[in-house]
């Protein structure tokens, strides 16, 4: 008998071409009912999942026939991972592969917030008569050349980083539970804050995390210091930041990733020292292609009577 396998998110067109050799059902949306999964459940042998699909406890009890979730992402928050763990299900993740586009993000984000690009594109966009020409001290940035980078997190993601900032010819420094052997410097979050002329988001999240940057904490960042969150939302609080970027206690930031996303804040839109892009850290075509190939491996190895290739737990 043909295994069936729901699909909860838009997915390509080539991941989608070979899931063909299952029964495929389909429930697309970014916002998802726990009602509308335990109707689709019932019958699954497996589940591919995004971030933004929410596999609950009640959704897992729902399916009787469940032997995987499979999710696309290398985070698994999305899912009550205790409760499959209970009752035999296996979760899977797409670990690692994020680095290298994440890491390119990261950088862009900095030579934006940095160098105000994409303030001079609103610029030149929508009020193009305050540009007048060259000018001496218009529309004045900051170079990366000579400056400090500190990296919160220096994993996979933190260290490709690092590797290219080093590139322009940054200082590298980083905090962590564990030093590593990597051509930076390991310093206490404390000190990184104080020292760094930008501030980068890479560790792994977990409840403990939330709200590391907070009022005490930016408060320990320069003036002149750009704080960038490509990692997740809640690390960040969104209110203590808005209301430093207002009083220029930091002189910007840029963020791929939000306390409550998917909403943005009206404040944060409306500030022209912060760069906003939606959750694309690793939003390139090569990335979301292997992980896909990725996710349905998991699915063929466990449907085959095999051990998963990527277990969460």
């Amino acid at each position: 008998m043909t295994a069936s396998v729901l699909v909860t998110g838009k997915l390509l067109p080539e991941t989608m071409k070979a899931l063909e050799k299952w029964k495929i059902e389909t429930l697309l949306g970014d916002d998802l009912t726990e009602t509308e999964l335990i109707k689709k459940v019932a019958e699954v042998d497996a589940i591919i999942c995004p971030l933004s699909t929410q596999i609950t406890a009640k959704v897992l009890e729902a399916a009787k026939n469940l032997k995987i979730v499979a999710n696309i992402g290398a985070g698994f928050d999305n899912i009550a991972v205790n409760k499959a763990k209970e009752l035999g299900v296996v979760v899977t993740n797409t670990p690692d592969v994020s680095t290298e586009a994440t890491a390119e993000l990261t950088l862009g984000l900095i030579l934006d917030v940095a160098r105000r690009i994409s303030e001079g594109d609103r610029l030149c966009r929508e009020a193009p008569e305050k540009f007048t020409g060259w000018a001496p001290t218009f529309f004045l940035g900051t170079e990366l050349s000579g400056k400090t980078l500190g990296i919160i997190g220096l994993g996979r993601i933190g260290q490709a980083v690092a590797k290219r900032a080093a590139a322009f010819g940054m200082k590298i420094i980083y905090s962590g539970h564990n030093p590593k052997d990597y051509n930076a410097e390991f310093v206490s979050q404390t000190e990184l804050l104080k020292q760094s002329d930008v501030v980068t988001i890479h560790a792994a999240y977990n409840p403990d995390l939330k709200h590391l940057i907070n009022e005490k904490t930016l408060q320990m960042m320069k003036p002149s210091a750009f704080l960038i969150n490509a990692a997740r939302g809640p690390v960040v609080e969104e209110v203590a930041l808005v209301n430093a970027l207002k009083s220029g206690e930091i002189a910007g930031t840029a963020l791929d990733v939000f306390e409550f996303e998917p909403k943005i804040g009206a404040a944060l839109r409306a500030l022209d020292n912060v760069v906003l892009t939606p959750h694309i850290g690793n939003a390139t075509v090569e990335t979301r292609t292997e992980m896909g190939r990725m996710a349905i491996s998991n699915v063929e190895a466990v449907l085959a009577g095999k051990a998963p290739i990527h277990p969460v737990y």
